[in-house]
């Protein structure tokens, strides 16, 4: 591609160059973007309808039971998600070398220990949306990584997704997309409810 000197031609350019690693009719392309679309919503709107009516609280026996079920099943969506990576979709050449082995392997290993640190200082009911079924820590967490970031395990979980993006080559595929998507979901429709939810755990 040419630059005419004009920023719409050579975005355009850059833009026909990356889709081209693209296969969206391949059906993993096809089944992921609804996958991590659905995924954050999914647990906001169950984590809100608990909040306002405690109807699953209701219907599962006890807070803990229908809390814990949640994070259950989020770590199912998670693991679907997952499975619709783009390995099957064309790579990177350029990806292809060391050095993008080593910035990929570094993404994974920071965002590996925001998630577990962040895990294990809230809990399975905190990192489940405990705070929503009134299953409220003591006190505040503000020991690491909460010292550091305001929303570690979202901030590891993208780390995560662009590590392997990287690692694997594949971020002019569905990585890139899969990152974008994940980062706007779990950062940005969390923080919006959290402004709606009160100084809980």
């Amino acid at each position: 591609c040419s630059f005419s000197g004009e920023p719409a031609p050579a975005d355009l350019c850059v833009m026909t160059q990356l889709l081209g690693y693209v296969g969206p009719s391949e059906p993993h392309s096809v089944a992921a973007v609804p996958t991590i679309a659905f995924y954050p919503l999914f647990w906001n709107v169950v984590a809100k309808w608990e909040h306002k009516t405690r109807e699953p609280s209701g219907a599962f026996g006890s807070p803990h039971l229908a809390c814990f079920t949640l994070g259950e099943a989020i770590l199912l969506l998670n693991m679907l998600r997952s499975t619709q990576a783009m390995l099957s979709q064309p790579r990177m050449q350029s990806l292809d070398n060391p050095l993008a082995y080593r910035v990929g392997l570094a993404l994974l290993g920071v965002g590996g220990v925001f998630v577990l640190s962040s895990f294990l200082a809230l809990g399975f009911t905190g990192t489940s949306l405990g705070d929503y079924f009134r299953i409220l820590k003591e006190a505040r967490v503000t020991t690491f990584p909460f010292s550091v970031l305001d929303n570690p395990m979202y901030w590891g979980n993208t780390a995560n997704h662009l590590g392997w993006g990287v690692f694997w080559g594949g971020i002019p595929s569905l990585r890139l997309l899969s990152s974008a998507l994940f980062f706007g979901s779990q950062n940005g429709l969390p923080i919006y409810l959290s402004l709606h939810k009160g100084p809980w755990s």
